[in-house]
């Protein structure tokens, strides 16, 4: 589990596809600190296992169900990805509850200047998942923890940009057009389930 609180900004060195999926290698240094081979890392929002760490960096195999569903496959070399290990007993849960586990791919649609470093950013997301987005609800998006302030028909999110995520994550070079990652609060669909039955 992780709290979609970046911890940070990593940098892609090698993305080998295979013959079903691929393999991913991050330089990165933060969260190789007290990382294990086999232990789970979010990369963009993504649960993925650690493997071959060495002391700059470290790897994850890709499956194809994590290739179709997620921004990783278009990654390139030098690409910057958001990194953070998930939360342990002690941790605070300063974001909200993020698995790791990508509902799907949405588009950058708006990426507006408001201000002394904040932003507005417009997110179009499958119709699918409208009906697990409410305004003030939670949505991670790359794997960043981010509340939603408005939603629109299509459905496209919106959401405010603070200074020290755009300094801190992949937002920073985020542009209309790019593809992001989308989880959507995980209680949202445990209590659908529950009120269908």
């Amino acid at each position: 589990m992780f709290t979609g609180i970046i911890e940070e900004l990593g940098s892609v060195v090698e993305l080998e596809p295979r013959a079903a999926g691929a393999r991913i290698r991050i330089q990165c240094a933060k969260v190789l600190e007290d990382l294990t081979e086999g232990a789970s890392i979010a990369v963009n929002g993504v649960c993925l296992t650690a493997v071959s760490i060495t002391p700059e960096s470290f790897s994850a195999d890709l499956a194809p169900e994590t290739l179709s569903r997620s921004n990783l496959g278009a990654l390139t070399v030098k690409s910057p990805v958001n990194l953070e290990r998930p939360v342990t007993p002690a941790t605070r849960l300063s974001g909200h509850i993020v698995q790791g586990h990508v509902d799907a791919r949405g588009e950058i649609v708006g990426l507006d200047e408001l201000g002394d470093g904040n932003w507005w950013l417009k997110v179009r997301v499958p119709q699918s998942l409208d009906r697990y987005l409410v305004h003030k609800g939670s949505i991670a998006i790359d794997g960043i923890s981010l509340t939603i302030a408005s939603l629109e028909d299509g459905p496209v999110v919106g959401v405010t940009i603070i200074p020290h995520t755009i300094a801190h994550t992949t937002l920073g070079s985020a542009r209309i057009g790019s593809i992001v990652n989308i989880e959507v609060d995980v209680l949202a669909k445990h209590v659908e389930k529950l009120l269908a039955k």
